[in-house]
């Protein structure tokens, strides 16, 4: 019987929360195996078996576990049952090429009556709970949909239930950083807006070639790194934190990148930023990002930063107030594009703007800095040009 034990994630770390199992109790598994995650304050990582055998549980999901833990044992004495031979490569391929044809078709039925009161009162279908036989959408179904609207689908009526859900190790670190960044931090916020059409215009211009060189897509964020990356050399406070009575300046940018992850908010870090071209930035917040919905971010990948940007407008928030990844200084907020009316030349012309939002630690860095860092970055991200030398090529030329 061969133990597998919490194995150890980190110098600080020393509590650790079972968050799945991925084979169940009494199972055959075979060498190198996932069989579990195991969830830290900073990461989720996996467990393996160490050898072939029948798995035997011994904690259960959500327990709070220690390092060195035992988790589960493995009875590598076991005989192999019969229908646990391992698949071959190409069986593989072949059961999932089955599963994929064989799968359930989604497309939503309704009846001829309620798709047309669909229609007509351009409801929902994902809102509507289907009562007809094989799924299909009836008139009654439509009808008590429009009678109880904002009700979960399928919910009952004046529902009074309330469920209880423990915190994530991640959730907890979360919070806790939270609170601390907002104790420690004499935290302030200032805003600017920036015009995006010189970036949209590349991007729409540009974006086919891109993909075809780079094999990847040219997004806002690498646009938003560069400008930032060029404010933060030249404002150097920005890019700094304390020490006890010290400070320390970053000659280099770190950026981290703020990924609404499937458990909580991570922060993967872009090293060197200043250092890599527009299609190595992209490539690097794909590879990160995807790594994070998928929680395979390992502890280097979200350690450090000296400075992060958080993207809200996905969500589609139009103006917030970020809170400081501590121990860094600042933290950049990108907002939802939206077109307004903007006074251009003595004309009104319509826009493509976004609001910026930069919370900094009044400590270290004074209104100069900070305001003079949003005011650059609107000035790199509305002449990209720029982001070539750092300053406006014609500017360059003339050396003024």
């Amino acid at each position: 019987m061969i133990d597998i034990k919490v194995p150890t994630v980190g110098e600080s770390i020393n509590e650790v929360t079972l968050a799945k199992w991925l084979k169940a109790d009494g199972k055959w598994v075979e060498r190198d195996e996932v069989l579990a995650e195991i969830e830290s304050e900073k990461a989720t990582f996996e467990i393996n078996a160490e050898q072939a055998g029948l798995l035997k549980i011994k904690v259960a999901e959500g327990d709070t576990l220690s390092i060195g833990d035992v988790v589960c044992s493995i009875d590598e004495t076991a005989k192999r049952p019969a229908d646990a031979v391992q698949p071959t490569k190409e069986e593989k391929k072949s059961k999932a090429a089955k599963s994929e044809t064989s799968a359930p078709h989604t497309d939503v039925k309704a009846s001829p009556v309620a798709a047309a009161i669909i229609a007509d009162k351009k409801v929902d279908v994902k809102s509507i709970p289907a009562s007809g036989s094989r799924g299909k959408i009836l008139k009654q179904d439509v009808l008590d949909a429009l009678t109880h609207p904002g009700r979960k689908p399928g919910g009952p009526l004046f529902s009074r239930t309330d469920r209880k859900e423990k915190m994530t190790q991640l959730r907890k670190t979360v919070s806790r950083r939270l609170v601390e960044a907002k104790n420690t931090t004499a935290m302030l916020t200032t805003f600017n807006e920036v015009d995006m059409s010189a970036i949209m215009d590349i991007r729409s211009k540009y974006k086919d070639k891109f993909k075809e060189l780079h094999g990847v897509n040219l997004g806002f964020m690498s646009f938003f790194t560069k400008a930032c990356s060029y404010a933060l050399q030249e404002l150097p406070a920005v890019n700094a934190y304390i020490s006890n009575d010290e400070i320390i300046y970053h000659e280099y940018c770190d950026i981290s990148i703020a990924v609404s992850a499937p458990k909580g908010l991570v922060v993967p870090v872009i090293r060197n930023a200043e250092s890599l071209s527009m299609s190595e930035i992209e490539h690097k917040v794909v590879e990160l990002a995807t790594k994070a919905r998928d929680n395979k971010l390992s502890l280097e990948e979200m350690q450090g930063g000296t400075f992060t940007i958080t993207n809200g407008g996905v969500f589609g928030s139009l103006m917030s107030t970020p809170i400081i990844n501590i121990p860094q200084s600042a933290i950049l907020g990108m907002h939802k594009i939206q077109d307004r009316p903007m006074a251009l030349n003595g004309q009104v012309v319509i826009r493509p703007m976004m609001y910026l939002a930069l919370s900094y630690d009044h400590r270290i860095i004074d209104g100069r800095e900070s305001v003079g860092f949003l005011v650059r970055v609107k000035e790199l991200l509305e002449n990209p040009s720029s982001l070539l030398f750092g300053a406006d090529p014609v500017k360059s030329l003339l050396e003024i």
